[in-house]
């Protein structure tokens, strides 16, 4: 691209919340650095207190290259880290990334394009998971699966076009301070409410399945069913605190948990037909993960069912057991946000 072409692109602030990222964090910066976006970039990463060496490479990233600098994120929390780094961020143009996501080349600059084009309030595309361990490789698939996740375009690809949420995101800045930024209660589900907010706004949410960002899943089952726990509870408040948001793929996971938990009780209480519903959720998550453990190593391949039982049941527990006081705490905490809330330092 020509000099006078690069002079007319917007600049571009990249924020990253992290925590505990040591294990992908220097990766993930360097794919942002290698972009090679013709503007003016900078990369602002919010500290959480991590207790691995994420401060410590952050700071070796910081020497290394000065269009990379830390704020403070006292708190570890997502959202809190979101929003002080945007007030830490001074460019037009806000991209999101995560201290484990990867951007793939020319992920900004046709990011960027699009926010234009479709005179888009958020823009864009897939959470392209891609494992390293056998067990990795087996989530990966049930992340990309309808099986796993439903019809989320951001998981599994599709036609572009306007979409209730998208992977991470490219903003207007002006957006974001007319919103108020991330509503900081919600430690979870927090790029849905988001875009919630935008879409009551106005704004067009645009999906496109050319912006891919590779994600590495959770490393165990543990960790898997903690992430999948904390989606399900929080997404039972965003349903709460906005009213009309819930739709059929959000209960999908409930009504699984429930009938497979049900029928295996009244199974053993009752009688042994009632065991049909549990018996037909394990032959759907056995013949699927014949279908999308295709490419798979055997050991991953055997492993899938386990993901794929991970991320329902764990997703549907969370949602039926989110306490209504959590969604009352969020409602009492949200007031008018003031203009300014997320305006750059002076």
């Amino acid at each position: 691209m020509n000099t006078k072409a690069a002079e007319e692109l917007p600049a571009v602030s990249v924020i990253m919340p992290v925590l505990n990222e040591e294990r992908h964090l220097r990766t993930a910066v360097r794919r942002i650095l290698e972009q090679e976006y013709p503007g003016p970039l900078e990369v602002v990463i919010a500290l959480g207190p991590s207790t691995d060496r994420t401060a410590e490479i952050a700071a070796e990233l910081c020497a290394e290259d000065p269009r990379v600098r830390t704020v403070a994120n006292p708190t570890g929390r997502t959202p809190a880290g979101l929003n002080a780094a945007i007030r830490g961020s001074r460019h037009p143009i806000v991209v999101r990334v995560d201290g484990h996501g990867l951007l793939t080349p020319g992920y900004i600059t046709t990011a960027v394009r699009l926010l234009g084009e479709m005179e888009a309030a958020n823009v864009g595309g897939i959470m392209h998971a891609e494992g390293e361990t056998e067990w990795e490789h087996a989530v990966a698939a049930a992340m990309t699966s309808k099986i796993g996740v439903g019809n989320a375009a951001f998981h599994t690809g599709g036609l572009a076009g306007p979409a209730d949420t998208v992977y991470l995101g490219v903003f207007r800045r002006e957006v974001l301070e007319r919103l108020g930024g991330y509503n900081e209660e919600f430690i979870r589900a927090q790029d849905w409410e988001l875009n919630y907010r935008i879409r009551q706004d106005g704004g067009l949410i645009w999906f496109t399945p050319q912006l891919k960002v590779t994600y590495r899943p959770r490393r165990n089952v543990k960790a898997l069913a903690k992430q999948y726990k904390d989606y399900g509870r929080w997404r039972r408040v965003v349903t709460r605190y906005h009213r009309g948001s819930v739709n059929l793929r959000y209960l999908a996971p409930p009504t699984a948990l429930l009938a497979v938990t049900l029928g295996l009780v009244l199974g053993v209480a009752v009688h042994p037909a009632l065991l049909l519903a549990p018996g037909a959720y394990l032959m759907g998550i056995l013949g699927g993960a014949v279908v999308e453990g295709r490419g798979l190593s055997f050991k991953a391949k055997a492993m899938l069912p386990v993901a794929f039982a991970t991320m329902h049941l764990s997703w549907g527990f969370g949602f039926l057991t989110s306490p209504r006081s959590l969604a009352r705490k969020v409602i009492r905490s949200v007031g008018p946000a003031p203009s300014d809330v997320l305006s750059r330092a002076s």
